[in-house]
């Protein structure tokens, strides 16, 4: 797999993977209906948070073909103390191993090459699959939070 930072190149795929049924259930509806749409979506997300943090979410892609499957990166939101890493694939890329191998690269780039000690990840209380993505990197459920005052609880781990 390679992991490389989001442009507005790649929103046919982020149109796609954030308007699949799964994401939205898990993850949430982030508006995003157009290709314009799309567009916008990675410059006021990804691409500002490399800016402003140096990090932000990647995208995921199979090495050899370069085809997209998945996003996964490290975001820092004013709800949370910590920095925190997410990770989201396209479901036929689901139960391969993807999301864990990619989650360890940017576990490893977040503790070595930005000197994070503290990294914690949020996840919607029914998401089994990414929970046990969570206990295989080695975190543990620490405590429910609310990443908006009228948002869902989540479920908060942490390594």
């Amino acid at each position: 797999m390679v992991l490389r930072r989001l442009t507005v190149d790649d929103a046919e795929f982020l149109l796609e993977l954030l308007n699949e049924p799964s994401f939205l259930q898990y993850i949430g509806d982030r508006g995003v209906r157009t290709l314009d749409d799309a567009r916008e979506y990675v410059l006021a997300g990804p691409v500002d948070s490399y800016e402003r943090h140096g990090f932000g979410l990647y995208l995921t892609a199979l090495k050899e073909q370069g085809v997209p499957i998945g996003i996964c990166g490290l975001l820092k939101r004013e709800s949370l103390e910590d920095v925190d890493i997410g990770f989201a694939f396209l479901p036929k890329y689901w139960s391969r191993g993807y999301a864990l191998e990619s989650a360890s690269a940017v576990m490893d780039y977040g503790r070595n090459a930005l000197g994070l000690r503290r990294i914690v990840a949020v996840t919607a209380p029914d998401n089994d699959a990414s929970i046990r993505v969570l206990e295989k990197l080695g975190m543990r459920f620490e405590r429910m939070v609310r990443l908006a005052d009228d948002g869902p609880e989540s479920k908060l781990f942490a390594a």
